[in-house]
């Protein structure tokens, strides 16, 4: 138990320091989806070589439809939440992953026919009058021209994409163990985070050149904080129900806002705190009552 109480403040912590992270290399016009391939390139070599013994022939078709599945939402998502940090503030687009809830409650009632009992649809009204403080700081205030912004359009998708990633993770998961879905995540994760380089004619050359000493450092603190963020992941994804593990993640979403007033200068961090907590707590009852 002490365990997995270590993991799930470990991840809580991981997600949004990774984000610091992604965005002091973007401040430093490194390309977003750079930063992604990079990442996923490193813990996919470190993987392979500390699962040199596995017999992957074990494995079903099951298995590999979900950890390509996984790979090819993971990548997107991972790619779309470096674009959306490095034009917005981490104080705002983390309280944003609180909509993750949303997003499943409406997936739910379209493919499942799963309605909102009352419980949920409060937990809903929540997150969306809690999201009008955090947005309120924000030059376009509370509006439909919230949409028009880069970094919030990137982090809608980026929430998509990884609301579907935690359902497939929990799939490969039960098909192996909290260690082989790492290194699934890991290599499918860094051959779509490839691939993704071209359609938007990354100069790898470029990129490449651009590295310093400076930047290792932070690359290794990222890939720390990744690691750390996607283990402790899988490992409370083994013990917990993934809705309960999704609603204490949402914690993260504070620690973001910290985080960003912190590392970045961001302001008006009372007013995102307060938006913060009613989100998170929106979160937490469509999860657990919706």
């Amino acid at each position: 138990m002490i365990s997995l109480y270590f993991s799930i403040i470990l991840r809580i912590l991981s997600n949004p320091l990774g984000n610091v992270f992604q965005k002091k290399l973007s401040n430093q016009k490194v390309n977003p989806l750079w930063i992604n391939f990079v990442t996923y390139f490193f813990l996919a070599l470190c993987s392979l070589l500390l699962s040199y013994s596995t017999n992957w022939g074990v494995f079903s078709k099951t298995f590999w439809i979900f950890a390509i599945s996984g790979g090819i939402m993971g990548a997107l998502g991972n790619g779309f939440l470096i674009q959306a940090i490095k034009y917005g503030e981490i104080s705002v687009l983390g309280p944003i992953n609180s909509y993750k809830s949303i997003i499943g409650m409406l997936a739910g009632i379209i493919f499942l026919g799963e309605f909102l009992g009352i419980i949920g649809f409060a937990g809903m009204i929540l997150i969306i009058y809690g999201s009008y403080f955090v947005f309120d700081t924000l030059e376009e205030k509370f509006s439909m021209k919230l949409l028009s912004r880069k970094d919030i359009q990137f982090r809608i998708y980026a929430t998509i994409f990884t609301a579907t990633e935690a359902a497939l993770i929990k799939k490969v998961i039960t098909e192996s163990s909290p260690f082989i879905s790492f290194v699934v995540w890991s290599c499918f994760g860094a051959l779509f985070s490839f691939l993704f380089l071209f359609p938007e004619k990354v100069n790898i050359k470029s990129e490449i050149k651009k590295l310093n000493t400076n930047q290792l450092g932070q690359y290794l603190c990222l890939l720390i904080c990744i690691a750390s963020m996607q283990m402790t992941t899988n490992y409370v994804f083994e013990k917990m129900n993934v809705g309960y593990a999704l609603a204490i993640f949402q914690l993260s979403t504070i620690v973001s806002v910290v985080l960003g007033y912190k590392f970045f200068k961001e302001k008006d961090i009372g007013k995102k705190l307060l938006g913060s907590f009613i989100m998170v707590t929106g979160s937490v009852l469509i999860i657990l009552y919706g």
